[in-house]
């Protein structure tokens, strides 16, 4: 791996904030921060031309010599990527249990380390984002920046406006409060039904919980917006890079 740290000027640099070294090689986009803690007890990172095996050393950028494998540590090019994610697959880099993960959907492509923006479990569908840009993630998926997602969801049952009604109040489940911020019916038969769900919060397996303590079991779940930006014809499996300004959309 080759990387440059990049330099300001003196001035600044002199009066850089710090922050804990696996902390800037993340926001380098170079890796996870998880990775990058990783790599700093292996020994593989140095400071100044000294070894630092703690994750938290403090670290000015700018003036601080960062290298990685005694190759200087600079910051990747921010990539963006919107991923229709398929059943079946887990979302994280390793699995444990040897399961299929997203990333084998990016395996053919040429692109630098890039992390999974928030989650979608296992068992569900639709649009993930990933990208390098650890600043920008994070943003997306902090509570009070108030990103809305748009779930699909396929129920076994015939839900009406009066589950609706509960679901947009609320659910106690496991000591924790789960609602919806908008839900409506799409289109509904005998024994089954399409919901359309809006979160403006994630909780763990949020909409599963909140149906199962309602009677209804989850057949299809699928992400299909997050904020203004939607899967549209995004093919399943498929991914593609964002445009600057779906970039800064969601970053605002």
């Amino acid at each position: 791996m080759r990387y440059a740290l990049p330099m300001t000027n003196p001035t600044a640099a002199a009066h850089a904030p710090r922050h804990g070294l696996a902390r800037v090689l993340s926001k380098l986009g170079l890796c996870s921060r998880t990775q990058a803690a990783t790599w700093v007890r292996d020994g593989r990172v140095r400071v100044n031309g000294r070894v630092q095996r703690d994750p938290e050393f403090p670290v000015a950028m700018g003036r601080d010599k960062v290298t990685v494998d005694n190759a200087a540590a600079s910051q990747e090019s921010f990539v963006y990527i919107a991923l229709n994610k398929p059943r079946g697959l887990v979302v994280t880099a390793r699995d444990e249990k040897g399961r299929d993960t997203v990333y084998s959907l990016l395996r053919e492509a040429s692109l630098p380390w890039v992390g999974p923006v928030g989650r979608l479990d296992k068992a569900s569908e639709g649009l993930l984002l990933m990208s390098n840009d650890t600043a920008w993630a994070a943003g997306i998926t902090d509570p009070s920046s108030g990103k809305e997602k748009t779930y699909h969801v396929q129920v076994r049952g015939t839900p009406g406006e009066e589950a609706c009604q509960v679901m947009l109040h609320g659910v106690e489940d496991g000591g924790e409060i789960l609602r919806a911020l908008a839900v409506r019916i799409l289109r509904q038969g005998p024994r089954q039904a399409w919901l359309e769900i809006v979160l403006d919060e994630g909780r763990n397996r949020h909409i599963r919980r909140m149906l199962s303590v309602l009677g209804f079991d989850v057949i299809r779940l699928v992400r299909v917006a997050i904020g203004g930006l939607t899967l549209g014809e995004l093919a399943k499996g498929k991914f593609r890079q964002l445009d600057p300004a779906e970039v800064e959309m969601l970053r605002r």
